[in-house]
């Protein structure tokens, strides 16, 4: 029997040889006659033999043949530079104006990409058109710009490219394809030839855009349901909203609702449980507002483009010039995106600090949130972590140059996250230190107390999406014992931020970045040096006790309790703080060990407990 087994295992073997044996012969083949169906007047224009070249011609070859993409010899020549190449096939009557099959790519859109102002010198003094455009209304000069040799952009000048010419998909400029290329010796160039770096890339109004998305999908719902004889959901049944924004937060979304994904049809409108004189929250859409409108020296601050930006100021381009869309300055932009280097060569150009977008956003605000980004489902910005500058000393440089110590921003900053919030606070009114405080940064929050900060500047209450979970009825009277808190009053306090607000309201341990093994003392610090008062409660009359309660803090609800803080304290919601610490909601384990120490100072159990 085993030898049996043995001869099988052999004859498979060779099997397996053969047949791979034969593939190989297979791909061989197929290769041979692929190459067999290369025209040769594009294998020779390709290999730059120009003797092989002209004999192919002379023997009838067609000069405008073209690969399946497209490509004739003459784009082979563009791209390779080979010039001698070019004028024989341009004395053979190749098409100046031959395109590809996808962008429409003429031989001198693909000269200039390349970078080769020899191809591009020869395609237009034989008449190739300076201001073709691609698919996506690009032109030579956007693409030499961004390949950035210089020779080609004077070529390219020299027969009337216009240094502001705008592609149509951004209607960026050749000076933004330099700079945000990092293309320091093109800036300069074009700048000379005269370019006027104020202009401003096209603005898409996202909320615009979300309407004529939603439109869209209610219509193609609508014709599915008429195909399918009148059965489904037809979503264009029940109105958009007057403003034209869809507010219904798609289920499982949180606090905020989600850009690019639509509400769930059969989940019920929060606003629709709301007190009508209740302001409306804000959509995701609403928050970003406008965006693009950006300059080259916003494109270069956008990605860290230390050269081509201090070329564009050394040529005169504005330094605080706002984009037209979000109102973000270059130094505000650089810092967001933690490009601290250029952040700190731009003050020292004379940017101003103080100037915040239309969130009210300042660099200031903006070092803080990026050194400490949440986790996303999207890539975050981590160029912070590559720079020379640390977050503190550009916070310090910041100061230095004027910086307002307490500003406020407005709303939640939309990049904080992308899309899906699951750190359970909303941000609105929070300053630097508020943000340092929540990141648990203590040389950060001292930095800033040193330099005037008030460590006691709480968020600003606005309309959620959240609806708590109630242990109460609805109609129920208030058990936390608190006054009603007005829109526009005090939210979320530091010392709340620092004990862990959020955790117990949803999955913010997924996404919330901090100071490792900071909680205690970071709490410690505002309470003993910043004289926080431990028992502040929050707009929804969590107390630090809950917060800290809802991670499992035993340490830090000990040390609450013995600074002052109540541990019976009921919330809004009427959880007590054993109910934070027992899985309020799902996917959070009860913490054994905090929910006995709570007991053992009367705090009621209610048991319910959503994650067991």
């Amino acid at each position: 029997m085993e030898m049996e087994r043995n001869g099988e295992r052999r004859r498979a073997g060779l099997l397996l040889v053969f047949a791979a044996g034969l593939a190989a012969a297979c791909l061989s083949l197929a290769g041979a006659s692929f190459a067999a169906r290369v025209p040769p007047v594009l294998e020779a224009a390709k290999r730059g033999d120009v003797e092989a070249l002209r004999s192919e011609l002379r023997s009838g070859g067609d000069v405008n043949t073209a690969q399946g993409d497209g490509f004739t010899a003459l784009h082979w020549a563009a791209k390779t530079g080979s010039r001698e190449v070019a004028e024989v096939l341009i004395a053979a009557g190749a098409d100046l104006r031959a395109t590809t099959r996808l962008g429409s790519h003429m031989p001198l859109h693909v000269a200039a990409a390349a970078g080769q102002p020899g191809v591009a010198e020869a395609l237009l003094e034989a008449g190739a058109p300076v201001a073709a455009a691609t698919g996506t209304g690009a032109r030579p000069i956007h693409f030499a710009a961004a390949s950035g040799n210089p020779s080609l952009i004077e070529v390219l000048l020299a027969h009337g490219a216009s240094p502001d010419a705008r592609e149509s998909a951004w209607g960026r400029t050749p000076l933004m394809f330099a700079a945000v290329n990092d293309r320091a010796e093109a800036v300069r160039v074009i700048m000379e030839a005269g370019a006027d770096p104020s202009i401003t890339a096209e603005i898409l109004d996202v909320v615009e855009r979300a309407r004529l998305d939603m439109e869209e999908r209610r219509a193609r719902q609508a014709r599915l349901a008429e195909e399918r004889g009148g059965t489904g959901i037809i979503e264009a049944e029940r109105p958009l909203p007057a403003n034209g924004t869809d507010r219904r937060a798609p289920k499982g979304t949180g606090a905020a609702g989600t850009a690019g994904l639509p509400p769930d049809p059969l989940e019920p409108d929060p606003d629709s449980e709301r007190d009508p004189n209740e302001p409306k929250p804000i959509t995701y859409e609403e928050r970003v507002g406008t965006h693009g409108g950006l300059t080259a020296l916003l494109l270069a601050a956008r990605e860290g483009r230390i050269e081509s930006a201090l070329a564009l100021l050394d040529a005169g381009a504005a330094i605080d010039q706002r984009a037209a869309g979000s109102g973000t300055t270059p130094l505000l932009m650089a810092t967001i995106n933690g490009h601290f280097d250029l952040s700190m060569e731009l003050l020292a150009r004379g940017a101003d600090p103080t100037l915040a977008d239309a969130q009210g956003a300042t660099p200031l605000y903006g070092a803080v949130n990026t050194r400490w980004i949440p986790k996303a489902r999207h890539p975050q910005p981590a160029d912070y972590l590559q720079q020379k500058t640390s977050h503190l000393e550009l916070l310090q440089a910041l100061l230095d140059a004027g910086a307002e110590v307490n500003a406020q921003i407005e709303s939640s900053l939309w990049y904080t996250v992308f899309n899906v919030d699951q750190l359970g606070v909303d941000r609105s009114g929070a300053t630097a230190f508020w943000r340092a405080a929540y990141s648990l940064d203590i040389p950060a929050m001292k930095l800033l107390v040193a330099n005037g900060a008030d460590p006691h500047i709480p968020t600003t209450r606005v309309p959620e999406r959240r609806r708590l979970p109630r242990l109460v009825e609805d109609d129920a009277a208030d058990p936390s014992g608190l006054p009603p808190t007005a829109f526009g009053g005090p939210a979320v306090y530091p010392i709340h931020a620092a004990a862990g607000v959020g955790y117990g309201l949803g999955l913010a341990a997924n996404s919330h970045r901090h100071a490792p093994d900071a909680w205690l003392p970071a709490v410690r610090y505002l309470v003993e040096e910043c004289g926080a008062d431990v028992t502040l409660r929050d707009h929804n009359g969590y107390s630090t006790i809950h917060h800290a309660a809802s991670r499992g803090d035993t340490e830090m609800v000990q040390y609450l309790i013995d600074e002052g803080a109540d541990p019976l304290a009921v919330a809004r919601t009427g959880q007590t703080t054993i109910d934070l610490a027992n899985g309020p909601v799902q996917r959070i384990n009860p913490f054994p060990e905090t929910i006995a120490l709570l007991e053992r100072y009367g705090v009621k159990n209610n048991h319910a407990c959503v994650g067991c």
